[in-house]
């Protein structure tokens, strides 16, 4: 009996210390953030999380940034990086790259309750194009072949009503969702489709906080069904301890440090409360949707 206890005991003393392990591997964890605003803007949203990871993991973290959504998708494809927070469609494409390779952690919630988000079609207020129909013949830009709302989700809800193709005079990429906004600004594109959560939050009104554009220059005149909002993703072969302390640390983040948090979500416009988690069944059918929009550009 003696000898039974004494192993029980020496297996839950193992636990914690097993649990910790994984940091003599990853002395260094890097993160990376998606091209939806400028490189210096990015950087500087999420540098405040950046050092509350270090905080709570005990080791070095650096932000991994790259020019378009599938520099961030072929480097946690090539175990580069370690996390990645994603969009929807680009989660589905770096699960797709990976065949099952990465997992979803979390994704965030808004004061509202809700978990999704929109994408929209915008113009320039002043431009009288107010409907699809007036778009007929005009430049519609999209962001990034693997923004879920920049590209995945409008042109297959577009798709059920017109041919992009045709209808459009083109549909060039922008390469972000600021730049499809301030080109339209700048009377390069006559739309761009960008994202909403709702009247006070997404590109538009973080734009205007910025000082990018104007109040009431830019205008949404089209909008998508709900979005489920992306993840947090990780690796699947990292250390179940990792993944862990990872999701802990990001879920406690809003009590532990407020102005990170506040920060990474969008700053004073920002309209998210916390995180929920979350597994793969919530993006199944953005992998679907991703593959029938392959499946359009073969034929």
């Amino acid at each position: 009996m003696r000898m039974l206890i004494t192993t029980a005991l020496a297996a839950l003393i193992a636990v914690p210390v097993m649990a910790q392990e994984w940091r003599e591997d990853y002395q260094v964890l890097k993160f990376g953030i998606l091209s939806g605003e400028n490189e210096r803007d990015r950087i500087a949203r999420y540098t405040p999380f950046e050092a509350y990871l270090e905080r709570e993991l005990g080791v070095e973290v650096e932000i991994f940034t790259a020019g378009n959504y599938d520099g961030v998708i072929q480097a946690i494809a090539a175990d580069q990086i370690e996390f990645a927070f994603f969009g929807s469609s680009s989660y589905a494409a770096a699960y797709t790259a990976t065949d099952g390779g990465v997992m979803p952690l979390v994704t965030r919630l808004q004061n509202d309750g809700s978990t999704g988000y929109y994408s929209i079609i915008a113009t320039r207020c002043d431009s009288g194009l107010d409907d699809l129909a007036s778009l007929e013949g005009k430049v519609l830009a999209f962001a990034d072949p693997d923004s879920t709302s920049g590209f995945a989700v409008p042109y297959f809800n577009l798709s059920k009503e017109l041919d992009p193709e045709t209808y459009f005079a083109a549909i060039p990429f922008s390469g972000s969702h600021e730049a499809g906004v301030q080109a339209i600004v700048n009377g390069t594109f006559d739309a761009a489709a960008t994202y909403m959560t709702n009247e006070t939050s997404g590109i538009i009104p973080r734009m205007v906080s910025k000082g990018m554009i104007d109040e009431g220059e830019v205008c949404p005149i089209w909008q998508s069904p709900e979005i489920t909002s992306g993840p947090l993703a990780a690796r699947s072969n990292l250390p179940q301890g990792l993944v862990d302390a990872m999701r802990t640390a990001v879920m406690e983040i809003p009590e532990k440090d407020p102005e990170a948090f506040r920060e990474m979500s969008g700053g004073d416009e920002s309209t998210q409360q916390g995180w929920i988690e979350v597994d793969h069944s919530r993006y199944q059918w953005i992998v679907d949707m991703r593959d029938w929009l392959k499946k359009q550009r073969r034929s």
